[in-house]
């Protein structure tokens, strides 16, 4: 009907992708196709200038995402998303800066940089898909992978303690930590929205499926099969003790908003030391501890 009277529909989230480069690498029932258009309706609802906002991220399934959307956006080496995105808002604090990459990327090979970043409070905002697995290089086990869940590299069960993540963040000096699930499209859409108006590191777990490898290797069924399951595991508590949600195979997915604080980021501190140094009056910046 709408094809007849000259209007032609348009889906919200196009405007925010390269659609040129479709289709795209993700499997069928991967959650990370639904964690982008969580992104780009929390671009829409907070109303940033779409000029001003960089996203980068490192390699991986989910590193792919940079290359997806319509912005500006740097697919950076293994593991080095975060020292690139550290840099790119020192650089440029007039930006805001996403680092949108998944569990193996951020935590394994860019662990060391995930906890600096998160001890100085850069501001920057990380996106992190959780699917507890290395899923483009073949199912390997990754630092996220739950005791006793089958991969390539542990074929009889993972026997290596996984990272609580929210409590990793946490303890790190992350500003504000959430976790959902890929279930949780509105929770994730709104989660994103607060991060983007925060100052300091944000960091956001999005626990998504991964068909082809860990959901078929552990008998868990396909995507919809995992949507289902975060259904009837996931319990939401808001400002539960992070040390509290770690996931394992049999117990429930905890989600929710679990941290919200205030403190310099790291270019606050930067600044109000050298006015200290330089025997300068603070800064009249609403609170702000920045040069002037």
């Amino acid at each position: 009907m709408s094809e007849a009277i000259g209007v032609q529909p348009v889906n919200p989230v196009e405007p925010f992708l390269r659609t040129e480069r479709m289709p795209h690498i993700w499997c069928p029932g991967c959650g990370i196709g639904t964690t982008v258009n969580c992104f780009a309706r929390a671009l829409v609802s907070s109303k940033l200038p779409l000029d001003k906002v960089a996203v980068v991220s490192g390699i991986g399934c989910t590193g792919r995402v940079a290359g997806y959307v319509r912005l500006d956006s740097f697919h950076t080496t293994h593991g080095r998303a975060i020292p690139f995105a550290t840099g790119l808002k020192l650089a440029n604090p007039e930006l805001t800066v996403v680092v949108y990459s998944g569990d193996g990327d951020l935590i394994a090979i860019g662990g060391n940089h995930f906890i600096h970043a998160a001890r100085r409070n850069a501001d920057i905002k990380v996106i992190c898909v959780n699917n507890f697995i290395y899923g483009m290089t073949g199912g390997q086990v990754a630092p996220t992978t739950p005791t006793a869940a089958l991969a390539t590299t542990t074929p009889y069960g993972a026997f290596e303690r996984p990272f609580n993540l929210p409590f990793l963040a946490e303890s790190s000096g992350a500003v504000y930590v959430a976790r959902w699930t890929a279930y949780h499209v509105r929770h994730i859409a709104h989660s994103m929205s607060e991060a983007f108006k925060k100052k300091g590191l944000c960091f956001i777990e999005i626990i998504a499926p991964c068909p082809t490898l860990y959901q078929r290797r552990n008998h868990f069924g396909d995507g919809l099969e995992a949507m289902r399951y975060y259904k009837q595991k996931s319990v939401v508590r808001n400002g539960a003790n992070t040390r509290d949600v770690q996931i394992d195979l049999q117990g429930e997915i905890v989600v929710g908003k679990f941290v919200d604080i205030e403190r310099p980021t790291l270019k606050q501190a930067m600044d109000l030391q050298l006015r200290q140094k330089l025997d300068l009056p603070p800064s009249n910046g609403g609170g702000s501890h920045e040069l002037d």
